[in-house]
């Protein structure tokens, strides 16, 4: 089937740049030289049409690849331990702890979960981006969903695409919630700080809908679904209702808030991050097509400290 030879995903573009250089940022695992042997083999098409590694991109598209064989790949594999939920013959699913990056990138080529899988499953190799299908944030924990053939990838990346993953988070919050919250409010990157994004009336539509676990005077447990993914989606709405996620320094978090409660302002680890977990993905089986539902468990440090506030 032509499918096993073709990777196709949405690339998202901020600003206009050349199409080889957005290509080599995408995919941080190949070399500049390999990605413009492709374009010129004519092997990528951009929105269905052959391109030039000279094209300028100036809008998000859809891309597709194809391989006419195993492509060279820079990347180390390290044995970095990891918690796999389970693995199939088409996909593999990943408790990713806080503190590990998902992908390698520049200056950033070792210690991430990409060098992790590569060293436990070296068939990874043929898939670009080591299979991984969606990303999480570096202080984010939770629920990846890894593909192990291009073919597996394809069905469950236009899944992703079209919205059908059903992806739910749990989060320690400032403040608190006691009804559901439906936030729309479009993102961007932010005009100041480029490693922040914001809340932009010319951003991207964002929907995030909240609903609390458990609240308290001062803090809260919330699940969140996301309908979109946009960068930083929970964190910064959470912000913008001033809210912002436990741990999250990048976007208002402030430890002082809790010191008239010792036992919580103790249980915070400052070094663990956002408290923000990936808890449960749904969605179709590629083979089956029957739907898959798993969770994945807490962190230690997310547990001990939702244990203090419970006391």
């Amino acid at each position: 089937m032509e499918d096993q030879n073709i990777y196709s995903f949405q690339l998202e573009v901020d600003k206009e740049e050349r199409v080889d250089k957005l290509l080599t940022s995408y995919f941080t695992e190949y070399s500049r030289s390999t990605i413009q042997k492709w374009i010129a083999s004519n092997n990528v098409k951009i929105d269905g049409k052959a391109c030039n590694q000279k094209d300028k991109i100036k809008k998000s598209c859809n891309v597709s690849i194809f391989f006419t064989s195993k492509p060279e790949t820079q990347l180390v594999a390290e044995d970095i331990e990891i918690d796999v939920i389970d693995e199939t013959d088409d996909f593999i699913i990943v408790n990713k702890a806080s503190g590990m990056v998902t992908h390698i990138a520049p200056g950033n080529y070792t210690g991430t979960l990409q060098n992790a899988l590569y060293y436990r499953y070296p068939e990874l190799a043929n898939v670009p981006r080591t299979g991984i299908i969606h990303r999480l944030d570096k202080d984010t924990s939770g629920i990846l969903i890894v593909s192990r053939n291009l073919s597996s990838h394809n069905y469950l990346n236009h899944q992703l695409q079209d919205q059908k993953f059903d992806k739910l988070y749990h989060a320690l919050v400032c403040g608190s919630v006691v009804e559901q919250l439906r936030i729309s409010e479009p993102i961007g990157r932010h005009p100041v700080n480029r490693k922040k994004m914001s809340v932009k009336s010319n951003g991207k539509s964002a929907l995030s809908i909240i609903k609390p676990l458990k609240s308290y005077d001062y803090a809260s447990h919330i699940e969140i679904k996301i309908i979109t993914g946009r960068t930083h989606q929970i964190r910064v709405h959470m912000s913008h209702i001033n809210k912002p996620v436990i741990g999250d320094k990048l976007y208002g978090y402030n430890k002082n808030i809790f010191q008239k409660k010792p036992s919580i302002y103790e249980a915070i680890d400052q070094n663990f991050g956002q408290y923000l977990h990936a808890y449960s993905l749904s969605f179709s089986d590629p083979v089956t097509k029957k739907i898959r539902k798993y969770k994945a468990k807490y962190p230690e440090k997310y547990n001990h400290l939702l244990k203090k506030m419970n006391e």
